[in-house]
């Protein structure tokens, strides 16, 4: 399981602002927005990261094609594990990194267009950036943002830069 991608103290800081727009409020008030923007903008696929807002879009039959958690909310409360799924995959991913495997696990989940569920053994919030980049243009990508509600990422080429100057801007041990 090698690391490729290590934060920064600098890019932790960086990543705390949202990367994309967010949708303040309850859960029942992000998934009544969430709706209505699936259902003006029709993206080609959803994939949410993060147990509470995947659990939460699951309960609003809002069902993303993937879904990446670690089955623990704000790192100390176990979440239950439910969710109709076509296929799970399990990866390694230490806190504040990303590693080969689960970089792989997301490509083949995205490629393959099956309804998957990656549980992270570690930590899964970085793993939006490698969605938004692998993701087809105009997929939503949503994640939590903890006490405020949800960030819902569009992707776009300008997006995808973006993440991809984010990992630039990692510890890496790509050679």
């Amino acid at each position: 399981m090698p690391v490729i991608y290590t934060l920064t103290p600098k890019l932790r800081i960086k990543l705390k602002d949202p990367f994309g727009s967010l949708i303040q409020g309850t859960p029942e008030e992000t998934m009544d927005k969430m709706r209505e923007m699936v259902e003006k903008e029709k993206p080609p696929s959803i994939i949410s990261v993060g147990d509470v807002v995947s659990q939460n879009l699951h309960k609003h039959n809002i069902h993303p094609q993937l879904t990446i958690i670690d089955n623990i909310s704000l790192r100390d409360q176990p979440m239950p594990k439910e969710a109709a799924v076509e296929k799970t995959i399990y990866v390694d991913n230490p806190q504040g990194t990303i590693t080969q495997e689960t970089i792989v696990a997301i490509k083949r989940a995205l490629d393959e267009n099956e309804h998957t569920h990656i549980v992270v053994n570690g930590e899964e919030d970085l793993l939006t950036l490698i969605a938004v980049l692998f993701a087809p243009e105009n997929t939503f990508v949503v994640y939590g943002q903890p006490h405020l509600g949800i960030v819902v990422v569009k992707v776009t080429p300008e997006r995808k830069s973006q993440a991809q100057d984010f990992l630039n801007a990692m510890k890496s041990s790509k050679s």
